[in-house]
């Protein structure tokens, strides 16, 4: 392949929607909430103050962490961002037995920020019901931590809950049998939902479609656990239809929920995210799936609406996670969730705000039928050139990309239609993404060396149109 300057081998599209009606509804549908989880288990991460810059560059306003580290609700402070804090599991019989204890907690972990960092949740141990000893601890601790924030004044900014595993339902398919086991409901969940609704505070879920989806990758398709496409799944009981996965768990949980008496109650998705990297027998775990399940998430909850089962309740979820964290135990995975390397570099493009996106914060829909609307790209992914990597380095992977690898370039020959814009970073996102689109976009096929990453939204350069799979 010739060098960049001698490639020599040899916007405006009009949307109509057509809308035959005798009347129509207009109605506001609000959008939901999109933060992340900023987890510490690793020894190569930036210093908190620079996480925080990096957190206000991505625009993101919400953030959790697994402690009450002073250092970082220092940086947070004065910076608008919101974050939910946490009492360790460990620390739960002692906040259990005696109030004077988790007095001690808020002086010691709440008070010193207050009001310039925005505490605006206590999560009071995380999957408590991984370790059975703990659970009698935990509406007792809930109870008394509240009781703590009333007692400093600051329980109407601060909410008290407590985040739940999907271990924790004994049904959860379909959606609308959703069940707790039966351990736990007289124990804790009637009393910790009676607890939320009386303090006004709000259930927190843990959903990870991945994990359901490889241990039955027989019966769950990769598309509808990555939000994509898909034909759908239909509840036999109620035959509402879902397209996620994602859907389908929230929804059982909010079913769970209901059958207890709690049909109001609101659920926050504590954790949710999808692996870059995995282990061997992790089926589904790679960049592009990572991208792809992320991306779209941000997209649908962003973009408005509920559940199938909650359709007018916005969901609020909280990616897991910001960074890659080397320290984690156990399988490849869990070190590879991030959405950045340690070094703030992006493991793959998503959009985190609605203006990324490209829409507003609430839309206006109008109900009406039939629609006819122009086709988008939900699902999509594509592979662009990584400016970081440095001319050299772009060039040398075009050359692969258009010579060996067998990417169609002709459209970035001079005077042909992706010519201009004539950067390097165009010809090259152009040609590694024909290269991705060729090889099925498959787990390391935009990588390069470095010098190309994934998108979720499609690229714009000139008036180049960019190939999909499809």
């Amino acid at each position: 392949m010739a060098s960049h300057n001698q490639l020599l081998l040899s916007n405006f599209l009009p949307a109509f929607i057509f809308i035959s009606v005798v009347s129509f509804v207009v109605q506001t549908v609000l959008s939901g909430t999109v933060g992340v989880n900023y987890g510490r288990l690793a020894d190569n991460l930036p210093p908190p103050p620079q996480v925080v810059q990096l957190l206000q560059s991505q625009g993101v306003s919400r953030v959790k962490i697994f402690d009450t580290d002073a250092a970082v609700l220092s940086a947070l402070g004065g910076s608008g961002i919101s974050v939910t804090v946490a009492m360790p599991n460990e620390q739960l019989s002692s906040a259990a037995a005696d109030q004077s204890f988790t007095d001690t907690w808020v002086q010691s972990n709440i008070l010193p920020y207050h009001p310039n960092t925005i505490v605006d949740t206590v999560a009071v141990g995380n999957e408590v019901f991984a370790d059975s000893a703990n659970t009698a601890f935990l509406v007792p601790a809930m109870k008394n931590l509240y009781a703590s924030l009333v007692k400093y004044g600051v329980a109407s900014t601060t909410k008290v809950s407590s985040p739940i595993a999907m271990g924790a339902l004994q049904t959860s398919y379909p959606p609308s049998s959703g069940s707790f086991e039966p351990g736990l409901v007289e124990p804790v969940m009637k009393p910790m939902l009676e607890f939320l609704q009386q303090t006004g505070s709000f259930f927190m879920a843990n959903v990870y479609p991945f994990f359901a989806y490889i241990g039955n990758t027989d019966t769950i398709s990769l598309d509808y656990a990555l939000l994509r496409d898909n034909g759908g799944n239909v509840d036999g009981n109620n035959g509402l239809v879902y397209k996620s996965l994602f859907d389908a768990q929230l929804d059982a949980v909010y079913a769970a929920i209901t059958a207890l008496g709690f049909p109001e109650m609101k659920v926050v998705v504590g954790e949710t995210g999808w692996p870059s990297i995995g282990d061997e027998g992790e089926i589904g775990a790679s960049v592009e799936n990572a991208a792809a399940y992320n991306g779209n998430l941000v997209r649908r909850v962003l973009t408005g609406g509920g559940t199938p089962l909650r359709p007018d309740v916005p969901i609020d979820v909280y990616l897991f996670a910001l960074f890659n964290e080397n320290q984690k135990p156990g399988p490849t995975s869990e070190r590879n969730y991030g959405l950045f390397y340690p070094n703030e570099e992006k493991v793959y493009d998503i959009p985190l705000t609605a203006a990324a996106l490209g829409v507003a914060s609430s839309k206006r829909k109008v109900a009406a039928a039939p629609v006819h609307r122009h086709r988008h790209h939900s699902g999509e992914t594509w592979c662009v050139a990584n400016e970081k990597a440095g001319a050299e380095k772009l060039q040398a992977a075009l050359d692969y990309a258009c010579g060996e690898g067998g990417a169609d370039c002709r459209p970035i020959q001079p005077g042909a239609t992706c010519h201009d814009p004539d950067t390097i970073r165009a010809h090259a996102s152009f040609a590694f993404n024909s290269y991705y689109q060729k090889n099925a976009r498959r787990s390391g096929s935009c990588y390069f060396g470095g010098a190309a990453y994934v998108v979720t939204h499609l690229p714009k350069f000139g008036t180049c149109n960019f190939a999909t799979r499809d």
